[in-house]
């Protein structure tokens, strides 16, 4: 089983229109209802892959109950949310059809007391037990310490299960201090946490800081690998035209695909670049068109070098 940890869950909504205009009326073609958060969404892409997959966080108020309702008929995906007495918050995406741009607009999470929070603690230590890999994804709602993902860390590697960290900011530079087997910052958040704009730089420093593996997402640059095994840079074939929310999840997914079918690094770094891809052309985040999958995977370019031994 794969263990994803959402702390800031959401229910993702996301409108289509012909043409983003500020300061006008639209008229929405479509509207697409989704659990969300970070790792709800990797949790959903696993599940395609065929993946059994165990999702917590928290889930609270009327939102919460329509994420876990929703969650309820994904096959392969197991709810195992912390219920909590603030509501669970909400995610817009509007995407332009003209342009193929997307706005976001993302409410804040419930503020998590202190026996909630203890709650989940003893919940996450419970799962790890039956976890092949974690990931612990995304913003801390209000309440929840900035160094609660460095514990998580700790405890994932306390009972010997590999776990991947992708969040930015301070939560990011504390959980990088606890060591996790592998982190998936962006460009931004990658010089935010290194202060260097420089990719091949940048990943160098985020390993001295304590990550084992860092893997960048450079955008439609694809993903940049520097691992104790070597460096490489995978890139996507083609530009794609679509819904960007949700690549870089379905990217997570493909690494942690790969992580547990103990896949070569060229090899997991090709899936997560196909799915990301994939996914800008499926209509929201979770999601990804598998014909493109499969067509993308064969595709991808995987340059680099193994570090001596």
């Amino acid at each position: 089983m794969i263990l994803t940890v959402t702390l800031n869950t959401a229910l993702d909504i996301t409108y289509r229109v012909r043409e983003l205009r500020p300061h006008a009326s639209h008229r929405v073609s479509e509207v697409t209802e989704r659990p969300g958060g970070k790792g709800l969404n990797v949790a959903r892409v696993l599940a395609a892959l065929g993946h059994e997959v165990t999702v917590t966080g928290f889930a609270g108020g009327a939102t919460g109950r329509v994420v876990q309702e929703r969650l309820t008929q994904t096959p392969g995906v197991v709810d195992a949310l912390v219920p909590v007495t603030g509501a669970t918050r909400r995610t817009i995406a509007v995407v332009d059809d003209h342009t193929g741009d997307t706005t976001q607009l993302n409410e804040p999470g419930p503020t998590i007391a202190p026996a909630e929070w203890s709650a989940f603690q003893e919940a996450y230590e419970d799962l790890l037990t039956s976890a092949s890999a974690v990931a612990l994804c995304g913003s801390l709602p209000p309440g929840v310490p900035v160094g609660a993902y460095a514990g998580l860390v700790r405890s994932a590697k306390a009972a010997d299960v590999p776990v991947l960290l992708d969040t930015s900011g301070e939560a990011l530079r504390r959980g990088v201090a606890a060591r996790p087997d592998i982190i998936k910052p962006n460009a931004d958040e990658l010089a935010e946490l290194t202060g260097s704009h420089e990719p091949s730089r940048a990943t160098q420093d985020a390993r001295r800081r304590g990550a084992r593996a860092v893997v960048a997402s450079l955008g439609e640059g694809g993903l940049l690998a520097l691992t104790p095994e070597g460096r490489w840079r995978a890139t996507p074939p083609t530009r794609l035209h679509g819904n960007p929310t949700g690549a870089g999840d379905a990217a997570v997914a493909g690494l942690l695909s790969g992580l547990v079918a103990r896949l070569p690094w060229p090899d997991r770094l090709a899936r997560a670049v196909a799915l990301g891809a994939a996914s800008v052309l499926a209509p929201a985040a979770g999601e990804f068109d598998r014909e493109g999958y499969e067509e993308l995977l064969g595709r991808v370019a995987v340059t680099g070098q193994v570090t001596a031994a």
